[in-house]
Parts: structure tokens; C-alpha cells; sequence
């Protein structure tokens, strides 16, 4: 799997998972060459891409309610040449209502932003997930962290809590400069 290095993004004021926490995050998804992926909460669409680029046979679709955001996942969709991803923009709990309806299922589901509906978001997302997928969240909060993690164990998950704290040196010199930590939580949906 090539990294795709956060530079290589186009930017604007969207949050972006930082291509260490990215890493981390893509390899816990369980991707295959054929998966059929959801992110949720594209911000500026590296998860996306970057699944994408893992999926080729597969499908990403991916959810982003932001208009700048949107816009800027577009852009890097196009970039990268993503021809296997369908974005689409709105509320995240009415789009996975639709996919409900539509009956479609994903090996992965990744849960990047959750606009105040996490618990919604991740009951939807248990309908979605096919048995043995992956369900992987990305939390700043210690908050929210708990509520997805008390969430997922409520629905039978197997759970993984990752802590991850990086440093980086600043320019050429060997000062570190921290960034936020983030909790990683990687869920493996058994046999219902």
C-alpha cells in the first residue's frame, strides 16, 4: 500500500486525519482489493482516497455534510483519480436511511465525524456492516471516545481501544512538536 502524504492533499479549512493516524486507521479497516467501503464524515476525503486506492475493486461511498468540505473531498477524489467512489452530501443518519432502505452492506465502515449523532450513526452502521466486517472510529475527545466504545460493546463488538500520541520534529531542528492525541477504536463485528 502506498501512503498517500498529507501534503499531496489538496487543503482547505476541513479537518484532515493526518497521514500517521490515517495509517493506523486504514490498516485496522481490514481492506481487501474488493471491499465495499463507507466513511462517514469525509472532511477533505483522505480515508476515501486512501481506500480507494486499497478497494480498486471495490466501491467507496463516502458522506460529507460540509460545502466546503464536500467541495474539497471532490477535489481530491478527482485528483487521485477515485473513479470508485460515490460522494454524496448531507445529513450522514438520512443518507445510511437510504442505504438501509437500498439494502447495500459494506466490509468496512469507517466513523470520522459524526456531527452530534454517534450513537445514531453507529446503529445505522451495525445494519450496513456485513458479519466479520470492520467498524473504525476516530475520536479527539475522551467524550466521545466513551460513548462509542460503551456504544459498540452494546451491540456485541469485539473492541480495540488505540491511544496514539505523535510528536514531530519542527523544520530542521530536533524540537517535537505534539499533536492532539486520538483514540482509534477498531471494531470486529462476530457472527449475529
Amino acid at each position: 500500500m502506498r501512503l498517500i502524504k498529507d501534503e499531496e492533499f489538496i487543503r482547505g479549512k476541513a479537518p484532515m486525519t493526518k497521514e500517521d493516524i490515517r495509517a493506523l486507521s486504514i490498516w485496522k479497516m481490514n481492506l481487501s482489493d474488493k471491499s465495499n467501503v463507507l466513511d462517514i464524515g469525509s472532511g477533505t476525503g483522505t480515508i476515501t482516497v486512501q481506500s480507494a486506492m486499497i478497494a480498486k475493486d471495490g466501491k467507496v461511498y463516502s458522506i460529507e455534510r460540509d460545502e466546503e468540505a464536500y467541495n474539497t473531498s471532490i477535489k481530491n477524489i478527482q485528483k487521485f483519480k477515485a473513479n470508485n467512489v460515490l460522494l454524496e452530501k448531507g445529513e450522514a443518519k438520512d443518507i445510511l436511511d437510504k442505504y438501509i432502505e437500498d439494502k447495500l452492506s459494506f466490509d468496512s465502515i469507517f466513523i470520522g465525524g459524526s456531527g452530534g449523532d454517534l450513537e445514531l450513526l453507529i446503529e445505522k452502521s451495525d445494519l450496513l456492516l456485513k458479519n466479520q466486517g470492520t467498524l473504525v472510529m476516530n475520536f479527539i475527545t475522551l467524550n466521545n471516545a466513551y460513548k462509542g466504545i460503551e456504544k459498540v460493546k452494546s451491540l456485541k463488538y469485539e473492541t480495540e481501544i488505540t491511544a496514539v500520541n505523535i510528536s514531530k520534529s519542527k523544520e530542521n531542528s530536533y524540537m517535537m512538536i505534539a499533536n492532539n492525541p486520538i483514540y482509534i477504536i477498531s471494531c470486529y463485528k462476530g457472527e449475529v
